[in-house]
């Protein structure tokens, strides 16, 4: 995950297709033992010190399953105005069912992801072009799926980090955009400070990109930092 994509929203995009999800939905395990729970906010996100966007996030329970939608607006400097949208459908445990996502800039583009038993079949839909899909295998059907400009997914990855065991955790990681299996791993830096008040850390590692999450008592993202970018995501 290349830290310059980080406020960059990709022009290849996708269809959506909303049937699957229905179906996907009935299959999914009882809601009762879920790692998430419902939150409903907006974020502020900021690149060297200055507003470049807000996101407007909901995660709730949707049936046997959990939907967690987003959108993000942004104005990034001499860059045209954008928005990005994010609908992720999961398991109560964290494994992902379904994802849509759809940009609008100077095109209108979109994606959508179908999970099963550790295999993303991808299909992505370019303005004017045939439709292109592909098949990512996993082997594990716990994947956790980072996606540009969708901060929201950070909130997702605590809630499926291990409080209980703590410690380095390594999870499978697909970047809708780039199209490719890698791997993030998760650490518990215990209590931070950040312009003061007090969080519970969390650590994101990618292969060249450190991310910082800073969390509430109730495991609820309320910043995140990526240092190298000089981006800074906070709940209003």
């Amino acid at each position: 995950m290349n830290s310059k994509r980080i406020l960059v929203v990709a022009t290849a995009t996708i269809l959506l297709f909303t049937t699957v999800v229905a179906a996907k939905q009935k299959k999914a395990a009882p809601a009762g033992s879920s790692v998430f729970a419902q939150d409903k906010g907006k974020f502020t996100i900021q690149l060297n010190g200055q507003t470049v966007g807000h996101e407007d996030f909901d995660i709730s329970a949707a049936g046997a399953a959990w939907a967690t939608h987003s959108t993000t607006d942004l104005k990034a400097l001499d860059a045209p105005a954008s928005r990005v949208t994010g609908t992720l459908m999961l398991q109560p445990d964290g494994a992902p069912i379904s994802y849509q996502w759809i940009s609008q800039a100077e095109k209108t583009n979109g994606a959508h992801i179908v999970f099963s038993n550790g295999v993303a079949k991808i299909t992505l839909e370019m303005q004017g072009a045939r439709p292109f899909e592909q098949d990512l295998t996993f082997g594990t059907p716990l994947i956790a799926v980072l996606d540009n400009n969708l901060y929201y997914q950070y909130a997702v990855l605590a809630r499926v980090y291990d409080w209980n065991k703590r410690g380095t955790q390594t999870f499978p990681v697909l970047i809708p955009q780039d199209l490719t299996p890698g791997s993030i791993t998760i650490e518990s830096t215990g209590t931070a400070s950040v312009a003061g008040k007090s969080y519970e850390g969390l650590r994101v590692t990618t292969s060249d990109l450190e991310v910082l999450l800073y969390l509430d008592s109730n495991h609820r993202l309320m910043r995140l930092e990526v240092p190298s970018a000089k981006v800074s995501v906070f709940r209003d």
